[in-house]
Formats: C-alpha cells, sequence, structure tokens
C-alpha cells in the first residue's frame, strides 16, 4: 500500500500516531513524504532517524524548510529564532545526516500515478517538465558545490518561467516554483508575498492548480506546503498539509489499487498559527 503524507516539520509524536493508525509495516507498504521533514516542531532528528530507518519503504521530497536545513548548515542562510533544527546540526553525524537528505530527497517524484513535488508547478510544465526540471537541480544538489549553489538559491527574481534560463537563474526559479509556489498569473509569474487561503489571490493571479489551460491539467498532483489552503482531496490534486505543526492535523492519503482513503491524527503542538 502507498501513503502519501504531509508536512511533518519535526512532529514525530504525530508521525508515529499516524504510522500506527494506518498499520504501517515496511516491508509491505510505502511512505511517501511531500516535504518540510523538518523544523518548527519538537523532533526533526527523530523524524530523520524514523524514515531513515525504512530505508527504501519511504521515500519524500524536499520542502522549504529541509533546504533551509542545508542552507544553515553550509552558512549560506542564518538560522531563524524558531528553527528547531539545532539537534541535527549539532550531531556527531551530521554529515552524514544531510548527504542522506540530499542523495535519498527528491524535487519531484511520482507514485501510482500522482506527480509528488512539496509546493506546485507553474501553469507552463507537464509532469515530464516537472520532473526533468527537479532532476536537474537534484544534480546541483549532490555535487561537488552544493555550498555554493545554496549560497545563491534565495531570491525571487526571476519571477516569471523562461525555458532560457540558464545557471542559477534557472535553478532558482525551478526551486522557488516546487517548493514555494502558492499562487502565479497565466503566464507563470509567481507571488511570493500572499500567503493565506485561495480565496485570497491577489489580482491578476489564481492558485498555481486552478490557472486556465495549465498544462498539467489532468495529471494528478500532490502537494503539501500551504497550511493555510487546508485539506483538498480531487481526481486530481492532493494538498495534504493540514497544518500539523500549527496545531492541526497530519493527514495520510492512501493512493494504491485505484482508491483513496485519508487517514488523520491530531497533533499536539501549540505553535503560534503558521504559512507552511
Amino acid at each position: 500500500m502507498h501513503y502519501l503524507i504531509g508536512d511533518l516539520q519535526g512532529c514525530c509524536d504525530a508521525f508515529e500516531r499516524l504510522l500506527a493508525e494506518i498499520g504501517f509495516t515496511p516491508s509491505r507498504d510505502t511512505l511517501h513524504v511531500l516535504g518540510d521533514l523538518v523544523n518548527r516542531g519538537p523532533a526533526s532528528l527523530q523524524v530523520l532517524e524514523r524514515l531513515h530507518g525504512f530505508g527504501a519503504s519511504a521515500g519524500f521530497v524536499l520542502g522549504n524548510h529541509d533546504l533551509h536545513l542545508l542552507a544553515v548548515d553550509a552558512g549560506a542562510r542564518p538560522a531563524h529564532r524558531s528553527d528547531t533544527l539545532d539537534e541535527i546540526l549539532a550531531h556527531p553525524r551530521r554529515v552524514a545526516w544531510l548527504d542522506w537528505l540530499v542523495q535519498r530527497g527528491r524535487l519531484a517524484d511520482e507514485a501510482e500515478g500522482w506527480l509528488l513535488v512539496h509546493a506546485g508547478l507553474v501553469p507552463q510544465w507537464d509532469r515530464a517538465d516537472a520532473l526533468a526540471l527537479a532532476a536537474e537541480v537534484e544534480a546541483v544538489l549532490r555535487g561537488p558545490d552544493r555550498a555554493g549553489f545554496l549560497r545563491q538559491m534565495y531570491g525571487n527574481q526571476p519571477a516569471r518561467w523562461d525555458p532560457a534560463l540558464q545557471g542559477i537563474a534557472r535553478w532558482r526559479m525551478i526551486v522557488n516554483t516546487l517548493t514555494r509556489i502558492r499562487f502565479c498569473r497565466a503566464d507563470g509569474t509567481l507571488d511570493f508575498a500572499t500567503k493565506d487561503g485561495a480565496e485570497t489571490a491577489p489580482p491578476g493571479h489564481h492558485p498555481w492548480f486552478e490557472v486556465p489551460d495549465r498544462r498539467s491539467a489532468g495529471q494528478p498532483v500532490a502537494f503539501g506546503h500551504w497550511s493555510t489552503l487546508g485539506l483538498k482531496s480531487r481526481d486530481d490534486l492532493l494538498a495534504l498539509d493540514t497544518g500539523c505543526v500549527w496545531g492541526g492535523a497530519l493527514t495520510a492519503a492512501r493512493v494504491d489499487g485505484g482508491r483513496r482513503e485519508l487517514i488523520q491524527v491530531r497533533c499536539a503542538q501549540a505553535q503560534a498559527p503558521g504559512q507552511g
């Protein structure tokens, strides 16, 4: 059985209860976590340890918080006062943990006909584009100059996809799309300011999955990242970040065998409301 799981963000207690609720067995089942394994919750290292222990039975895409961990470790980004990454960064096997995160993590993946990303797609991309462009950045992260890339990864420009983009501008746009997108224009221009629900789209913008004539229409896509969007379950769309770390729920979707089943556990965190 294949289970897609929304943002964990260091909520290992809720993760354990969700695993018990679905009766997860590594010899039979496979987990696919939709990014943001770590940060803001109290047990980020324990989440990594648990997933690592499942071997090939657990896969994940990288979210913006996972990339933030890599950037802080590389000195490319200052730690935020609300980060909960110290246990990983101070661990004697820190380098091994971060290398495993990069080598195992994807920026886009597939499972049972679903395209898996952390945040979403620009309207100019279809499934094949998303997987190929994700692979470009994965290769950079796994290459010899990861730190150099991470030092240049942050920024809101370019804000619109152009297949002629090259180098860091191209890779930054790919990262921003796959790990940060919420709203965009029909021409693929991203909005980085608005983080509330779908009804708050800025003028001329749409939630990325409602852009008319997007090339990925008809391709089932599952994503996390957008906690203020809430749970969405359609034949072609699963939004599974239900705000666990903010006191909401941790959600899994079983997607194998032509069926879909949603399973949730409440999270005990008492953080202030956040945006993913």
